[in-house]
């Protein structure tokens, strides 16, 4: 294929224990091939199907889940959610801590909707990206991943205001939990990835020993292991929880490319597909700039620098510009911690993802690799 070895050079360039890497169209994959290790210390080798921690690629997932049950009539994006979400009713501002260190908070000025919750607009953040949140967390003691407690956090500004990369999704599958009476996993198995196909993509508690493990970069050369595990927990973590491989994530991005289809399998109605695939955010607001707190966990990270980047109801960042490996104005693109990223080119009909499980997230190497594989992608249109 024309750019291959650029994109294999990026690829060993960017030194990282192994990865998988997928390019398809609305008919099919164009492209698959895994390179290196899945477990870089005990020597396992990657397959093409290695199980992922997909991370925050799961809001996709979850946010497709939102708009058929609002396609529905089971849930409405404009209502105030605490009816359904009772935690949510009547939340509280962070505006920063007193002299004493405790912190100083205020009611919301306007109550939080699923359509916020599900454009990063409610207020709700991270405390990995946020000094003030991570504070407040740490003396809170609601720092125990997995739990519910750890969403329980004050917002950081009135919902509508900004844009702010957090909890929002999470959230948003606890209200399709509690409308249809099913756990997030059970509603996905049903009403999207088995339809999909999608046989692989599920939350795992455990993770197995053969699939792709988490590493970092150690100092003195080579990798070591980061045991974490985000699929188990009190809960289905709807931003971030799934594991998946590479070709059930190229299903759920040809049923993007497709309009809600695929297969002859509708999961989506045509009007559902296009507003989970259009620029909801308010002109005046950007999306995709990524902060930090804890540089070694996530490192600080702007996706489309210079342009102003927008987002959809269906948990998209959208490229309001030619972006910058060349995919066309109005791509579709997100990425998961563990530097995961994939895009979706609606103009060309092209999507691609790549699959690594690293530390910490914005890996340049990775984001390198990620562009060679845009522009190999866009060499085949």
């Amino acid at each position: 294929m024309k750019g291959e070895a650029e994109f294999e050079a990026a690829l060993a360039a960017a030194d990282l224990p192994g990865a998988v890497a997928l390019i398809t169209d609305s008919t099919g994959p164009r492209y698959l091939r895994a390179f290196g290790m899945a477990d870089a210390v005990a020597g396992v080798a990657m397959r093409e199907d290695t199980l992922f921690q997909i991370a925050s690629m799961t809001k996709a997932l979850t946010s497709a889940a939102v708009l058929q049950l609002f396609e529905r009539g089971k849930l409405d994006l404009d209502a105030p959610v605490g009816p359904i979400l009772p935690e949510l009713a009547a939340p509280q501002v962070l505006e920063g801590f007193d002299e004493a260190g405790a912190p100083k908070l205020r009611p919301a000025r306007a109550p939080v909707t699923l359509r916020h919750l599900l454009m990063h607009t409610s207020g709700c953040g991270y405390a990995f990206m946020d000094a003030d949140l991570l504070r407040h967390a740490m003396a809170s003691g609601n720092m125990v991943p997995g739990t519910r407690k750890s969403l329980d956090m004050p917002l950081l500004f009135d919902p509508g205001e900004r844009w702010q990369y957090g909890t929002g999704i999470d959230w948003a599958g606890l209200a399709v939990e509690a409308v249809t009476g099913m756990s997030l996993g059970d509603w996905f198995e049903q009403e999207l990835t088995g339809p999909l196909g999608m046989t692989a993509t599920r939350f795992r508690a455990e993770w197995p020993a053969g699939e792709a493990q988490v590493h970092a970069r150690q100092e003195s050369g080579g990798f070591g292991l980061q045991p974490m595990v985000l699929g188990g927990g009190e809960y289905h973590n709807g931003g971030g929880g799934l594991s998946s491989t590479a070709s059930d994530y190229g299903r759920f991005l040809r049923m993007v490319l497709r309009g809600g289809e695929l297969d002859g399998v509708r999961v989506l109605s045509p009007e559902t597909a296009r507003i989970a695939r259009t620029d909801a955010l308010p002109g005046h607001i950007a999306a995709g700039r990524m902060t930090t707190a804890m540089p070694g966990f996530a490192t600080e990270f702007d996706p489309l620098p210079g342009q102003r980047g927008g987002w959809t109801p269906g948990g998209f960042l959208v490229n309001t510009e030619t972006g910058p490996a060349g995919r066309s104005p109005g791509s579709l693109h997100w990425s998961g911690i563990f530097n995961s990223y994939y895009f979706i080119d609606l103009e060309r009909d092209l999507a691609g993802v790549i699959l690594a499980q690293i530390t910490p997230y914005a890996d340049p190497g990775v984001l390198s690799a990620f562009a060679a594989l845009e522009r190999l992608a866009c060499a085949q249109a």
